[in-house]
Formats: structure tokens, C-alpha cells, sequence
């Protein structure tokens, strides 16, 4: 490969990644594959030849988000990945590198979608056996729990890119040890972050057809690393009978860069054992996880250190993206191209693992001491919450680069 990419890179030859970028302020948006610390300009890359049909592919690749080219299938998402990897294996840096490759580092990143839906489901068993135990110590997991892939539908207009900055939300909470019947009008004093990953549908579906388990690979283009920000306090108050509501439609993040699943194969592992057997419709064959790695860290606004507060890890997941694929469809609810379906909170069996602050606090009742002696239960005003995600095997890493979001008033 004429092209270097630094070893620790989460963007290898083995990833190429697809997302939205501008390569300057004064530059309009357009696809890209990031490379290392490049981007391939996949709009110069057309004009070039790289995909044939110049013109096609060219109007494809200065859209402003990636529905249509998603919306293209497979075979030709596929392609273009196969041909930008070979232009990239060439023996000799080819002439017309200049004009399709960009610095990373100088690059604006855009929201990579348009997100006509969005699912947030609640698959860690950890993470809700925790969460139950803090509420319902004599019963932690509902019955209905090791049955389904619970979830809900959350809010699609309030998903920003990484980076964004998040406004403290206010609502109605209930202050600690007030009566049922004095909620106050409030900022939210327990905003919390929730460590995911979301897939992103690629494929159609018709309304009244189930997506079955052994198909959901192919209406699964990629997956990103999610934060689903909570307002915990918000949510206690709000969530009985409906489930979340003001606590979470606020804001979530994505990462700028789509991880085409295809990308991921290498790092397939089985998921947990499952008791009771799921009922037919979810059951699933083989390896139907990834081992990917999380981690979770908060830089305060003042002293500028990181303090990593989270080690987590994909294959951890109770319910798998095919499952949660194929129960949301069950019912012949149909999917659309650019859907986000979000794993739920990912912890770990280990206090080090866990997926949001309500664990790692432990309600607010373990404070956690950062690098700069100051400490957390929940996040504070100027903080910078920032999640990592990457797998790597037998000399191959993918990953996913970072999700990034400051905290305002």
C-alpha cells in the first residue's frame, strides 16, 4: 500500500468507513472513507473514474447525507469499498492522489444521516439488572425481560453528530424525599450519558413483512458508536406509565464514521447464553455478536485532564442486532433506509464496565474522583464526554473513532 497508515489507526485498509465531511469551512459537504489520517474524497473519486458511471456516482457523493448511496444496495456499497481498497493497494501512489485525498485532521465532519427513525433498545443484561436493583431490589429484571429485546421509540430529530455540544435540559422533577405531589420546574441535576452502539438499516422493508433473524445482515449497512444523553432525575419522574420520554429526547450523538458491517466479520463472537431458549422467531445460528471495545472517559472544563471511567466491551450484549432487528419487525412494522436502532446501555459484569454514571455512582451514592481530584456522581457543566470504540484481531483493527459531546447551561 503506497499509503501510510499509523499502526494504532481505528482506520486501517481493513475498516474504510463511509461518512459526510467538508474538507474546509468555505468547501460544501460530500461523502468520504477515512483512511488512516485521510479521507478519500468519494465525490473527487468519481469524477476521477474510480466507479464508472462519473456523472452517477459524482451527483451521489456531494449529497449532504448518505441515504441514497446507502439506498443503493449492497452490491454497489460494496463495490465502491472493494474499489477504493484496490486504488489504495496500488504499488505506486497514483497521479491523481492529490486531488481525491484529504487531511483528516482538518476536516469538518457532518451529521452522516438522515434519520427518519429511531429505536433505542434496552439489551444489556448487566445494565438492567443493575438499574433494577437500585429500584426494585427484590425483583431487578421484569418478567418479560429474557423474553423479548425490550424497547422504545425515541426521538430521530434530536440525534446530532459527534462533537455537538449537548444543553442541559430542563423539566419537571421531583426534588429528593419531596412528596408525590410537589414536582419542581428545573435544570436537570442528574444528566447522565448511556455507552451504545446503534445499527444503521440499509435496506427497505415492506410494512406487514417481518425481517426474519437469519436476514437481518442484509438490511444492516454499518453501526456507529452511540451516546443516548439521559436526564436521570427527568426520566424518574416522567417515565410511569409510558416509559422515557423529556429525560431522553433531549439529545443523542453519533460518530461521524459508519462502520460498514461487513467490516466487522472478523470479530463475530457468540453472544451470552439465553435462558429461557428464545421463542423461534429470535432464535439465531453461530456467532451472532461483536467483541468490540468500548471505553469511556470525562475531561473537565477547567484543568483539561481525561479520566477514563469505563472499559466495556460489545460482546457483553444479551439480545443481538439481528434480534432486535427481527422482533422490531415481528409485527410487521416496516424499516427505512437510514434508521437508527441503538443497543441500549452497555455495561459489563465488573464496576469498571459499566455503561453510564447511575452505575458507576451508583445512584449517586459512590462519587467517582477524576484525574484533577475533583469528583462525579453525575456530569457537570463543562464537561466533555467522550466514548471510543474499536476490535482488533490477529493484526486487524477496525475502529470507530470517537463520539464527542460538551456539556452547556
Amino acid at each position: 500500500m503506497w499509503l501510510s497508515v499509523p499502526k494504532e489507526s481505528d482506520f486501517s485498509i481493513h475498516n474504510l468507513p463511509f461518512g459526510v465531511f467538508q474538507p474546509s469551512v468555505d468547501a460544501s459537504a460530500r461523502a468520504g472513507i477515512a483512511i488512516g489520517d485521510h479521507i478519500v474524497d468519494l465525490a473527487a473519486a468519481a469524477t476521477a473514474g474510480l466507479f464508472g458511471k462519473r456523472r452517477f456516482f459524482r451527483q451521489i457523493f456531494e449529497q449532504t447525507t448518505l441515504n441514497d448511496f446507502i439506498a443503493l444496495g449492497k452490491p454497489v456499497t460494496n463495490k465502491v469499498r472493494r474499489k477504493v481498497k484496490e486504488w489504495l493497494e496500488l504499488p505506486q501512489k497514483p497521479e491523481n492522489a492529490t486531488q481525491i485525498l484529504q487531511p483528516r485532521k482538518t476536516a469538518i465532519m457532518r451529521m452522516p444521516l438522515r434519520v427518519p427513525n429511531y429505536t433505542d433498545f434496552y439489551s444489556s443484561i448487566e445494565h438492567a439488572t443493575n438499574v433494577g436493583k437500585m429500584f426494585r431490589p427484590d425483583n431487578p429484571l421484569l418478567p418479560n425481560w429474557r423474553w423479548l429485546p425490550v424497547g422504545y421509540h425515541g426521538r430521530a430529530s434530536s440525534i446530532v453528530v459527534s462533537g455537538t455540544p449537548i444543553k442541559r435540559p430542563w423539566g419537571q422533577i421531583l426534588p429528593p424525599g419531596g412528596a408525590p405531589d410537589t414536582p419542581i420546574y428545573a435544570a436537570s441535576r442528574q444528566l447522565d450519558f448511556e455507552l451504545e452502539m446503534a445499527f444503521v438499516i440499509g435496506k427497505e422493508s415492506a410494512l406487514g413483512e417481518p425481517i426474519a433473524v437469519d436476514q437481518a445482515d442484509a438490511y444492516i449497512f454499518g453501526v456507529v458508536l452511540f451516546n443516548d444523553w439521559s436526564a436521570r432525575d427527568i426520566q424518574r419522574w416522567e417515565y410511569v406509565p409510558l416509559g422515557p420520554f423529556l429525560g431522553k429526547n433531549f439529545g443523542s450523538s453519533i460518530s461521524p464514521w459508519i462502520v460498514p458491517l461487513e467490516a466487522l466479520k472478523p470479530f463475530k463472537v457468540k453472544g451470552p447464553k439465553q435462558t429461557p431458549a428464545p421463542l423461534e422467531y429470535l432464535k439465531s445460528k453461530g456467532a451472532s455478536n461483536y467483541e468490540i471495545n468500548l471505553e469511556v472517559s470525562i475531561t473537565p472544563a477547567k484543568g483539561n485532564q481525561e479520566t477514563i471511567i469505563s472499559n466495556s466491551n460489545t460482546k457483553y450484549l444479551y439480545w443481538s442486532m439481528a434480534q432486535q432487528l427481527a422482533h422490531h419487525t415481528v409485527n410487521g412494522c416496516n424499516v427505512q433506509v437510514g434508521d437508527l436502532m441503538a443497543s441500549g446501555t452497555i455495561s459489563g459484569p465488573t464496576p469498571d464496565s459499566y455503561g453510564s454514571l447511575l452505575e458507576l455512582s451508583w445512584g449517586g451514592k459512590k462519587p467517582l474522583t477524576l484525574k484533577d481530584g475533583s469528583s462525579r456522581t453525575f456530569l457537570e457543566n463543562g464537561d466533555t464526554l467522550s466514548m471510543r470504540a474499536w476490535a482488533e484481531k490477529d493484526g486487524l483493527r477496525v475502529g470507530f473513532g470517537e463520539v464527542e459531546g460538551s456539556v452547556n447551561e
